[in-house]
């Protein structure tokens, strides 16, 4: 006759557990088991599209298995962004975007996918301010010229932008709003015809992305009134921000960030993660973009949830305040 060992509950539940664990690591550890999409909802060439090409190779190497970067441009990058928001969180799609999908879109047209709650934040990882720039033929020296000129002629100053509800748009609003002034939006479809116009003095001024317009400003061809900042950018130490020159309220960063899914693995997010930062902070890479005008963020999941709520509800009252609409 054999007796039936009893083994204590406490035992046998360690045990349990030990053996499910077991039985889970192999899956853990085959992420990824098929390629890894980083999907930029632009067309390629753009800073998002940069900041995603500088990624796929690290997070490839750090993390293993193939990684991918697919354009899935349109509707302002809603496309791209709704088609994670559906995506399996299993950590093999996630998103490449600007702040455009993320807080401002949402405002400006119908959108398949909610921004706050289908989205999971991994980190915003760069940022980079707004230049108010204007030709260097421009008799605008400085922001003194340019705000006695606009008290003085309201709603003639023609300021360019890449498109309706744009970075470099919203920037223009919330400054006629925050100094009383009103002036002339000139919207274009993307960047390249408002650099075309500004240099040929089509148009008066534009608040243009830093990366965008600062070849143009080192070579004389814009000059650079104010800066969109909280503090002056070390690649234009002598253009003062727009606080310094009594602006208040209109401090604008656009940004690139990363996220999947709602519901990613934690263990997978705090990898992807971690992978992210150790990549952006590499000494080769963190000098080439700070020389394009970056500023890394690298924040926490949580920070970039509580930012975007914030920017979130930041453009949402500029858009419903000045009538904003989409082209």
């Amino acid at each position: 006759m054999t007796r039936r060992l009893t083994l204590p509950d406490g035992l046998r539940r360690a045990l349990l557990l030990a053996a499910s664990l077991a039985a889970l690591a192999p899956l853990a550890q085959a992420w990824p088991d098929k390629p890894v999409t980083l999907v930029v909802p632009f067309p390629p060439g753009g800073s998002t599209d940069l900041i995603a090409r500088t990624l796929q190779p690290r997070l490839q190497e750090r993390l293993g298995g193939t990684w991918v970067v697919e354009n899935r441009a349109g509707a302002t990058g809603t496309i791209g962004a709704g088609s994670v928001a559906r995506a399996t969180p299993d950590g093999h799609t996630l998103l490449v975007a600007s702040l455009g999908p993320f807080v401002i879109a949402p405002h400006l047209i119908k959108v398949n996918y909610d921004a706050l709650k289908e989205l999971d934040p991994l980190t915003v990882v760069v940022q980079a301010p707004n230049v108010l720039v204007v030709p260097s033929a421009s008799p605008h020296r400085n922001m003194a010229d340019v705000m006695a000129h606009l008290k003085a002629n309201p709603g003639k100053m023609t300021f360019a932008s890449s498109g309706n509800g744009s970075s470099d748009h919203l920037t223009a609003e919330l400054f006629w709003q925050q100094t009383g002034t009103s002036g002339v939006h000139v919207p274009y479809k993307g960047g390249g015809p408002v650099m075309q116009d500004l240099l040929g003095n089509q148009v008066d001024s534009s608040f243009m992305n830093i990366n965008t317009a600062l070849p143009q400003i080192q070579a004389g061809k814009l000059r650079a009134l104010s800066i969109t900042s909280a503090t002056r950018s070390p690649l234009l130490p002598q253009v003062p921000t727009l606080e310094e020159g009594g602006v208040q309220g209109a401090n604008v960063q656009s940004w690139q960030a990363v996220a999947g899914p709602r519901g990613l693995p934690a263990d997978i997010k705090g990898k992807v993660h971690a992978a992210i930062v150790a990549s952006i902070q590499e000494p080769a890479i963190r000098q080439r973009l700070e020389a394009l005008g970056f500023e890394l963020v690298l924040n926490t999941p949580e920070q970039f949830a509580a930012f975007q709520a914030a920017e979130f509800s930041r453009w949402q009252r500029l858009i419903s305040s000045r009538g904003i609409k989409a082209d």
